[in-house]
Parts: C-alpha cells; structure tokens; sequence
C-alpha cells in the first residue's frame, strides 16, 4: 500500500495538492507497516521503506511545484 501511494504521490505531484496527500498516505502507511513489523517480530520489508521514501519524494515535489505555481 506504501508503496503504490507514493508511486502514485510521484505521477501525480502537478495535480494541485494531490501528489502531496498521497504523499502523506504513502509517508503513514509505511510507518504502520514498520510499526506493525516490529511489534511481530519479522524484519521491516523494502516495499514499507521504498514507500516512505517515495512518498517523501512526492511531498517534496508537490509543495516545490505548490511554490513555482
């Protein structure tokens, strides 16, 4: 889920705002499933970290597209 949200938070980063609430899906989806991995047990997996990543980057690029406009 992480990661789908923050790929989806990059293709959409000109729709005014958009990119960034997926951005921001994407950011608290990998925290949940970080959170819920830990509390398992069982190691983190690259999609929850990819997704958080991803998810900063679209964030990043919507609001930097948010102040150009």
């Amino acid at each position: 889920m992480a990661l789908m949200l923050g790929a989806l938070s990059l293709v959409a980063f000109w729709s005014f705002g958009v990119g960034v609430l997926l951005g921001l899906g994407a950011v608290v989806a990998a925290a949940v499933a970080r959170k819920r991995a830990v509390a398992a047990h069982r190691p983190v997996t690259v999609e929850a970290i990819l997704g958080g990543l991803t998810g900063l980057v679209g964030i990043t690029a919507g609001l930097l597209f948010l102040a150009a406009v």
